[in-house]
């Protein structure tokens, strides 16, 4: 029995639709990333970009469980002594909600050429508005798929 390898010719991408609002962060940023990677697929290669375009909306609603609000984010400036911090608390509420999403989904992917590639197929919007209406996409309802996929307060 030979192994199936698909080819770019073979390779149908599809725009998947997320809302965000109420959603774990933790269990959204693993359906995200394995919809991403194309492991849901059938035809799944994993040297290749098989995953579909995928759109989250509503990203400053994402819930976190326990004391992840408080658990700090770091990152160096560069300079010495240039260590900062912000709480992921602080970071949702902030002027950038969506890098929350994106940290976490980026994190779950191998750290590859092709897992940065593949995270060029991720669009985060903090609001219910986005620019890709013309693509039609598909609503997934992360919400139904298991009840522990949703928290409220």
């Amino acid at each position: 029995m030979k192994t199936y390898t698909a080819t770019p010719a073979e390779i149908e991408k599809k725009w998947i639709l997320i809302d965000a609002e109420g959603v774990v962060l933790g269990r959204l940023a693993s359906i995200i990333a394995m919809r991403l990677r194309g492991k849901h697929k059938a035809t799944f290669t994993p040297h290749m970009d098989m995953g579909d375009n995928v759109i989250v909306i509503n990203a400053d609603k994402v819930q976190l469980t326990g004391k992840k609000r408080m658990k700090p984010n770091y990152w160096h400036t560069g300079y010495p002594g240039g260590i900062k911090s912000r709480t992921t608390g602080q970071i949702l509420e902030g002027k950038y909600p969506e890098r929350v999403v994106m940290q976490a989904v980026k994190r779950m992917l191998p750290g590859n050429k092709l897992s940065r590639h593949v995270m060029t197929n991720l669009r985060v919007y903090a609001g219910t508005e986005h620019p890709h209406e013309a693509q039609s996409p598909e609503t997934l309802d992360v919400v139904s798929m298991n009840s522990k996929n949703t928290r409220t307060a």
